[in-house]
């Protein structure tokens, strides 16, 4: 008879496409924090003269179709792009994981009412959800974390509640409730701490799924204002131009295609170094 022996827990310092995945996303990070000291030159400045310039000494990834430096707008670029991320995942956070708590942890009819409220999310596709959150908060980078991570937080707070079921049913947390513990102190002491690992290992591969949808958003027009450097804008302003200058599209396109790889690897590494034993 053939024994399978079960997984077992993997430090996250010794996965090496982790790391590597890891090491992107800091590298990324730092270009777009030191962009005002590395961009070559001004993101938003046309320079006819320079239009569709291939990359070269003139510059290092060449100019858009109005002359505009193409890796100054990829530096400026990472910056909106993942402050945008970063704040559709704290928005998914914020709204997905009270709801889920709530909702595992009471059970009952709040726990039928909240997951139906989710499911009805859940209905309709995210980018979807995050174009009509858009048509009503208004173009910016605020109202665009805001949609993305409303669209988000369904996903969220389903997780949440599956951590929050299987956990409750614990004789650790049946002995709280037993001796008077509250449902919200047992939610929060007991359920919380040891859903913890999933969630935050959840949350790091979101922030792949939050950037794509913030990239289409902004390819679709509805996100950024006209001429702000950002990934997805780079792509829809270099798609008329892919055979006389492929390189306004193809490393914007790169970069966040790289950047959500290295996204969801990290989430993976998380998972796997978080795995109970």
């Amino acid at each position: 008879m053939i024994e399978w022996a079960a997984p077992t827990r993997r430090p996250f310092l010794r996965q090496p496409v982790a790391l590597t995945a890891l090491a992107w996303l800091a590298l990324i990070a730092l270009g777009a924090w030191l962009a005002p000291l590395l961009a070559p030159a001004d993101p938003q400045a046309a320079d006819p003269v320079r239009a569709l310039l291939p990359p070269g000494p003139g510059g290092v990834l060449g100019a858009d179709f109005l002359g505009r430096d193409v890796l100054a707008r990829l530096l400026w670029g990472g910056r909106w792009t993942l402050e945008m991320g970063a704040l559709a995942v704290a928005v998914a956070v914020g709204l997905g994981l009270p709801v889920g708590l709530a909702a595992g942890s009471l059970g009952g009819r709040t726990d039928a009412a909240l997951m139906r409220l989710v499911d009805a999310l859940l209905a309709f596709p995210g980018l979807l959800l995050a174009m009509a959150a858009v048509a009503v908060l208004g173009t910016g980078l605020v109202s665009v974390a805001a949609a993305v991570g409303l669209a988000a937080a369904s996903p969220y707070a389903r997780l949440t509640r599956s951590a929050a079921v299987e956990v409750r049913g614990q004789p650790y947390v049946e002995a709280a409730r037993t001796v008077g513990c509250s449902a919200w102190r047992i939610a929060l002491r007991y359920v919380l701490p040891n859903a913890a690992p999933s969630l935050i290992a959840f949350a790091a591969t979101q922030l792949g799924w939050v950037l794509l949808n913030g990239a289409a958003l902004n390819f679709l027009g509805l996100g950024a204002p006209p001429g702000t450097p950002e990934w997805g804008a780079m792509l829809a302003a270099g798609r008329g131009y892919l055979r006389d200058a492929p390189w306004a599209s193809v490393f914007p396109g790169l970069a966040l295609a790289l950047t959500v790889l290295a996204a969801n690897l990290v989430g993976d590494g998380l998972q796997e170094a978080m795995r109970p034993q």
